[in-house]
């Protein structure tokens, strides 16, 4: 029984699939590649991540498949209705990365607010020699406690973002069209734990309230979530993350509000031309930048591994 990993699966599912008797393939087939491929190795299972598109044609062309696999929580790269109606199963692992993502949303927010991903650029070119003026130029920093964080997207991620936040001391609101409430358990090392409970509240409200604001919201079909109308209901002074999904926000309109002022710093993890980001981007001195990792930490990918392993095994019934 062949499982193509075609995106890389990580050592333990790979073992765990193993051991139940799989053979699973780690070799990168380009998507053109794709079908000869799986027809030809007779693949039963087909994991990616955000890079291979499984698409109708795939969907058609190979009738070994019977379980499509996504190593992550979004499958916009997949055609999960139509897979599901010619009875392939389809997975994913959506609890797997919150963990690492809402750290990711952190990471860029602290770097932010702290002139990190400026600093880290021309410290190594001048830092010898204009060590004064780079001091004066980032001695403006904020701090997050105390300040109010908008979740917008109140998933699996955008919980455990507010849990950390809530542990950071900062207050939380939060918009979601389908969750109403949210019932928050913020754990501490001694097992002792508090449970915050977040009304939901409409995007314009949470827009217009929120120092930070972390987006964590499906690929949009219908236009930007957040563009030029949106900006102009934020504080000016707001900052901006985005380790959802590329298209969420308008980049031209934000590069507009950075250049004006109006948002003091962004965080991106995700682009609209992924993966080749514009330039004016990539070069934007009030832009903390990671190339689509949210997901990509060691113990995210033992998560992953496992969990995509033990749904395969029950599937296809292996004990």
């Amino acid at each position: 029984m062949k499982v193509l990993a075609n995106d890389g699966l990580d050592q333990s599912g790979i073992d765990a699939l193993t051991e139940k008797g799989f053979e699973v393939i780690t070799a990168k087939v380009p998507q053109e590649f794709l079908v000869d491929y799986i027809n030809e190795h007779q693949v039963r299972t087909l994991l990616v991540r955000s890079a291979t598109q499984v698409r109708k044609d795939i969907i058609d062309s190979c009738p070994s498949l019977e379980i499509i696999g996504r190593g992550g929580v979004g499958m916009d790269n997949i055609d999960v209705d139509y897979a599901r109606e010619k009875g392939i199963h389809v997975i994913n692992t959506p609890a797997a990365s919150s963990e690492s993502v809402a750290e990711l949303v952190f990471a860029h927010l602290f770097s932010g607010a702290r002139f990190l991903q400026d600093s880290n650029r021309k410290m190594p070119l001048v830092g010898d020699t204009e060590f004064a003026g780079l001091k004066k130029a980032y001695a403006a920093g904020i701090e997050l406690r105390g300040k109010t964080i908008g979740i917008v997207g109140m998933g699996r991620i955008g919980q455990e973002v507010a849990r950390i936040a809530l542990g950071l001391g900062m207050r939380v609101v939060a918009a979601d069209n389908n969750v109403g409430r949210a019932s928050i358990k913020v754990r501490f090392y001694n097992n002792q734990f508090i449970n915050v409970d977040i009304e939901t509240e409409p995007l314009q409200e949470v827009l217009k309230h929120s120092d930070f604001i972390t987006l964590h919201v499906p690929a949009q079909k219908d236009g930007y979530m957040i563009g030029k109308n949106e900006f102009e209901i934020m504080k000016d002074g707001v900052a901006i993350v985005n380790c959802s999904r590329g298209g969420v926000i308008d980049e031209a309109a934000l590069i507009e509000a950075l250049d004006s002022g109006k948002v003091r710093f962004a965080g991106l993890d995700v682009f609209i031309n992924e993966p080749t980001p514009s330039k004016e981007i990539l070069t934007h001195s009030k832009i903390s930048l990671t190339p689509h990792t949210g997901a990509s930490t060691l113990e995210a990918q033992d998560r992953i591994g496992l969990s995509l392993a033990d749904q395969i095994s029950s599937i296809l019934q292996i004990q």
